[in-house]
């Protein structure tokens, strides 16, 4: 079994940063595809970011382009996700997803394991 718990989340004005860490329970998790999530009060849980196990391939939603940065630390079974430049349109929970096998991918059926998410606020 796999466990991944999320943090970093919290209360911004638009225009700052903040840096989301989940870290990955459980065997062989190192070698995974993570993914990071989010979710808005009433809307679908939608994509934000991928990356494969070696971390040499990075995957982004083209709303957090050039301003998310997924990253990975194998030696600490922890993917990070740093945002820059946030929008209010970025206020959602963000939840950091799981998949053993195949590449990165978007899709969220693809992802079998999941955390329990953390609340990311961008105050206008």
């Amino acid at each position: 079994q796999v466990q991944l718990v999320e943090s970093g989340g919290g209360l911004v004005q638009a225009g700052g940063s903040l840096r989301l860490s989940c870290v990955a329970s459980g065997r062989a998790s190192s070698m995974f595809i993570m993914g990071w999530f989010r979710q808005a009060p009433g809307k679908e849980r939608e994509f934000v970011s991928a990356i494969s196990w070696t971390g040499s391939t990075t995957y982004y939603a083209d709303s957090v382009k050039g301003r998310f940065t997924i990253s990975r630390e194998n030696a600490k079974n922890t993917v990070y996700l740093q945002m820059n430049s946030l929008k209010p349109e970025d206020t959602a929970v963000y939840y950091c997803a799981a998949r053993r096998f195949g590449g990165i991918s978007s899709y969220i059926r693809e992802y079998m394991y999941w955390g329990q998410g953390t609340q990311v606020t961008v105050s206008s």
